[in-house]
């Protein structure tokens, strides 16, 4: 289990510009949080922006197909506030209803209405807390973080150049991870079922 948390990778992005570590993000001012310093307040920022932008893209970890969402008594379908993305599952083949996000609710564009008669099923794609995210994730954040705060605070071209070759590596462990948890197939082979490709030995076998 990965023990890096918000602090530690602002502590690496910290040292990947030439700054000291810190032991907090927040004080607590009369039960009120606030940055302890406007330079820790500018990489936390970072972070918390470059973590948004990744999980945007929508990985195995952090999506859901075929979610059903049932409308409540008055017909409207309220979205997780913890929604990046949403799309109607297969919603390139059956094309009787489009939905988007508007103030919190579904709206189906396609019959211009916040109301369904019935349950939906939607593809998700949530935002996860950052200490729950795979460890490979977790680097990967922060090495591009570090890129961003080494552009916008130091102004050291080469630097920048080292955390993008750093940066480039750490996407390459997200996609091996993202291959071998994902079971993807070209097959398009329907969720629930199975399907099991030829096998040379059973040639051999006969």
């Amino acid at each position: 289990m990965s023990t890096e948390t918000e602090l530690s990778s602002v502590n690496s992005i910290l040292g990947s510009i030439g700054q000291a570590p810190v032991s907090r993000i927040y004080n607590d001012s009369n039960g009120e949080f606030v940055y302890i310093n406007p330079e820790i307040a500018v990489v936390h920022q970072i972070l918390k922006e470059v973590d948004a932008d990744v999980q945007n893209e929508g990985w195995i970890f952090n999506t859901e197909f075929n979610y059903e969402m049932l409308p409540n008594v008055d017909g409207e379908i309220y979205v997780p506030q913890d929604a990046l993305r949403l799309d109607v599952s297969e919603g390139q083949v059956y094309r009787s209803t489009d939905v988007v996000r508007r103030g919190g609710k579904l709206y189906d564009r396609y019959n211009h209405t916040y109301i369904f008669s019935e349950k939906i099923c939607l593809d998700f794609t949530f935002k996860i807390p950052y200490e729950e995210l795979p460890s490979v994730f977790k680097r990967y954040i922060t090495l591009r973080a570090s890129g961003r705060a080494a552009t916008q605070m130091v102004t050291n071209p080469q630097l920048v150049q080292l955390l993008a070759q750093q940066e480039a590596q750490a996407r390459a462990s997200c996609m091996e991870y993202e291959c071998n948890q994902g079971d993807h197939t070209f097959f398009g082979t329907p969720a629930g079922t199975a399907y099991q490709s030829y096998q040379p030995y059973r040639t051999l076998a006969r």
